[in-house]
């Protein structure tokens, strides 16, 4: 135990939301305030999660913090990022009426749109966004032409991206008229600019590409640029996926 580790009694309460530091110096003075079953004293400091400290013969415990959890439409020309020294536009401009600083889970380039979530809790984030948890985050890749079967086997095959194999990806065609070709594409990671590259190596054009969906979460006729909070079901959802680590790669098409 160090130190640093330990916070005073006063600061603790004030932490807690219980009372200001001035007021629960005189609780500790009042002999209403013990620590590990012993009377607390001016100047004795206590490792939160380790330290059992009582007022009044009831338990103090740190106040739980309220994460904020939300979801955005992107439109495209946004950049995923809280700010820009170039002065483009991001994403964080679309969150009106958000009064918490919140950042955006994973990326979408500048030219990509559909659902980006945002958060402040960062213990989350970082879980959903390591590589040891697959989130399948589903696209409508709008492309130039027609796909032939060698472009889709291509798409499908085991390509390598920075050197490094890619997790198999799912691909099936959705539409096909006289603009293009709308492919459905089932990612389990997010390497940089991973669809347009996996789509140059196949020799096609990437005309819009859209996410529409991370795992059970989808848009549900939410806006391009606006916004809203996730649900408790949403949330709890997420949580799951953070708690589960991949036990075996998703399977690849044949």
């Amino acid at each position: 135990m160090t130190d640093k580790e330990q916070i005073r009694i006063q600061k603790y309460f004030s932490d807690c939301g219980i009372m200001s530091r001035r007021a629960a110096e005189a609780a500790i003075e009042a002999g209403e305030v013990t620590v590990n079953g012993r009377p607390a004293a001016l100047g004795d400091k206590i490792t939160p999660d380790r330290d059992v400290v009582l007022y009044q013969g009831k338990p103090v415990r740190a106040r739980r913090k309220e994460y904020t959890y939300l979801m955005l439409n992107k439109p495209r020309g946004y950049l995923t990022s809280m700010t820009d020294e170039r002065g483009r536009k991001c994403v964080t401009e679309l969150l009106n009426g958000v009064h918490v600083r919140v950042y955006p889970v994973g990326r979408l380039d500048l030219v990509s749109e559909g659902m980006l979530l945002f958060t402040d809790d960062g213990d989350l984030a970082n879980k959903l966004i390591h590589p040891s948890h697959s989130v399948p985050k589903s696209y409508r890749v709008k492309v130039a032409g027609e796909v032939s079967d060698e472009q889709m086997r291509i798409l499908r095959s085991p390509i390598e991206l920075d050197g490094k194999p890619i997790l198999p990806v799912d691909v099936t065609v959705h539409r096909v008229d006289e603009t293009g070709t709308v492919l459905k594409m089932d990612l389990y990671e997010g390497r940089n600019r991973q669809i347009r590259r996996m789509c140059e190596a196949a020799g096609l054009t990437v005309k819009r590409l859209n996410r529409v969906s991370i795992g059970e979460l989808k848009l549900n006729g939410l806006s391009v640029g606006r916004w809203r909070y996730l649900t408790d079901e949403e949330i709890e959802y997420l949580k799951k996926i953070a708690a589960n680590t991949r036990k075996k790669k998703p399977s690849q098409h044949n």
